[in-house]
């Protein structure tokens, strides 16, 4: 049975401008749509807790892993070509991490049980990519090349059936890391 760390809170602010200034908004858990609260946003400061950040709303599209730390230009710091417009803490969890990975949509092909971080999956298994997955235990990155490099993607507990319903359209991910991070 997983622990994942429900009273942990996060703490991250965002700014509109580079280096911390300009009008700010403060997110200590998930919003699926900032443009509200901001018109832009160039820094951010995470003060506890882990995030992903979305470059559109509802978490959908380009995302970016943020840990504690200062990002005086994490826009082009971390290619993001347009203002983040979502967020989601990801919680911290103690236990084992279990994912399944497929090499096709709808849980098809070649399937792995992994409980480590693989960083590459067609050295490892032979798999040309993954397109669907069922995360069962801890949460994930997945990154679209080996070496955990180019574009990622957030994985919670639950099952992926197709990543074109995430917004990452043609998108295929060739290795797979543990949010093992204290994330506090």
């Amino acid at each position: 049975m997983s622990n994942t760390g429900m009273n942990m809170r996060g703490k991250i602010t965002f700014y509109e401008e580079k280096n911390f200034q300009g009008r700010s908004y403060e997110c200590m858990n998930d919003c699926s749509d900032m443009t509200s609260n901001l018109s832009r946003c160039q820094s951010c400061r995470v003060e506890s807790g882990c995030f992903m950040v979305y470059d559109r709303s509802n978490y959908m599209g380009n995302q970016c892993f943020m840990k504690r730390g200062e990002y005086s230009d994490y826009m082009s710091m971390m290619g993001m070509k347009d203002c983040v417009k979502s967020c989601r803490m990801i919680p911290m969890h103690r236990g084992q991490y279990r994912m399944k990975i497929y090499e096709k949509e709808n849980f098809g092909g070649q399937s792995h049980e992994m409980m480590e971080d693989c960083d590459n999956v067609m050295d490892r298994y032979r798999m040309n990519e993954c397109q669907s997955c069922n995360v069962m235990d801890g949460h994930w990155l997945m990154y679209e090349q080996p070496q955990f490099r180019g574009k990622m993607m957030y994985m919670r507990p639950g099952e992926y059936r197709n990543f074109m319903d995430m917004g990452m359209s043609g998108q295929r991910f060739m290795s797979m890391r543990r949010i093992t991070d204290s994330c506090n």
